[in-house]
């Protein structure tokens, strides 16, 4: 599928029953046009200087796909989908290096000229300035597939003796038939239908979507695998495809924090998860070892943004 493919399956008329009583193959063959639609038009708008169309487009796609996915059902859609990359790009990685140290991306990106993991860049110069620390929980891996149901955010300068304020948590709400099937990953993030019973859905959350796009505008925004962040606030809020294409969103991921700097990492073996944020915070001290991650999007960002000074203070990274 190419990218006038792309816009004109995007732009066709969809009559949902149709493909919905067709079975089965019809609605699987249905997502994957619809994901692969996705991937052609995200990638389209950011290599584009003037796209052909509004990202609404996309994000309208990405709901229609989400309405399939539920009349689909769990066990169809846990395979994992086109639109959640691996990792940040380079290009992203090297604005959210600069951004930490006070430099330039072009400066940043010619030291790094030669080094195949650009993440290492981490590693240039101290770190510091105010950013924004977020974490969201959902039903599913994939951004096209299901919906947000808990986020938490908050600020912070990152500098010695520092700790998050200005906390924000909000629950999302989920179309009524989970309330018969359940929460998907409720084994994981522990919310359940009551926690959303009455929750507006983060797509319908207008002050909610506001507020979010306002905070990751306002300073370089980190999460831990920031690669997923990204991919859902892209394909589920208003405007952030917008804002990171003209640079006012940086996202930074404190995974590849970990990976540059924690020389302890190295020794662990991949199998105990050495980068996971739970392995890392046992190892820097700010969380105890007979304590666990929570998986809920405010306590993970305060656990984040704690471990990521202690790291860089260990390492003599920070400003």
């Amino acid at each position: 599928m190419n990218v006038n493919e792309a816009l004109e399956h995007a732009n066709s008329f969809f009559i949902a029953d149709f493909i919905y009583a067709a079975g089965d193959g019809a609605m699987r063959s249905e997502r994957m046009k619809n994901e692969e639609a996705i991937q052609q038009l995200v990638a389209a708008y950011f290599e584009q200087e003037n796209p052909p169309f509004s990202f609404d487009i996309v994000l309208e796609l990405a709901d229609r796909n989400r309405d399939l996915c539920d009349n689909l059902g769990v066990a169809y859609n846990g395979d994992r989908g086109l639109n959640l990359p691996r990792g940040l790009s380079d290009e992203t990685t090297i604005a959210g290096i600069a951004a930490m140290q006070g430099n330039t991306v072009k400066r940043v990106a010619k030291k790094l000229q030669g080094i195949d993991a650009v993440g290492q860049g981490y590693r240039l110069a101290p770190m510091g300035g105010t950013v924004i620390g977020i974490d969201i929980e959902t039903t599913s891996r994939n951004p096209d597939r299901g919906y947000i149901i808990d986020v938490g955010w908050e600020t912070m300068e990152i500098a010695e003796g520092q700790t998050p304020v200005d906390p924000h948590t909000a629950r999302c709400g989920l179309p009524a038939l989970y309330e018969q099937v359940g929460v998907p990953l409720s084994e994981v993030h522990g919310i359940t239908w009551p926690d959303v019973a009455d929750k507006k859905p983060f797509r319908e959350d207008k002050e909610l979507q506001a507020q979010v796009l306002a905070a990751l505008e306002s300073h370089p925004y980190m999460a831990h695998n920031a690669a997923f962040e990204d991919a859902w606030f892209l394909l589920n809020l208003p405007g952030y495809a917008e804002g990171r294409k003209a640079g006012r969103i940086i996202p930074v991921d404190t995974r590849e924090i970990c990976r540059a700097i924690d020389t302890d990492a190295a020794s662990i073996s991949f199998k105990q998860r050495p980068y996971a944020l739970e392995s890392w915070a046992r190892r820097r001290g700010t969380l105890a070892a007979d304590e666990n991650e929570r998986h809920l999007g405010l306590d993970d960002t305060e656990l984040m943004m704690r471990t990521v000074v202690a790291e860089l203070s260990r390492a003599a990274l920070l400003k």
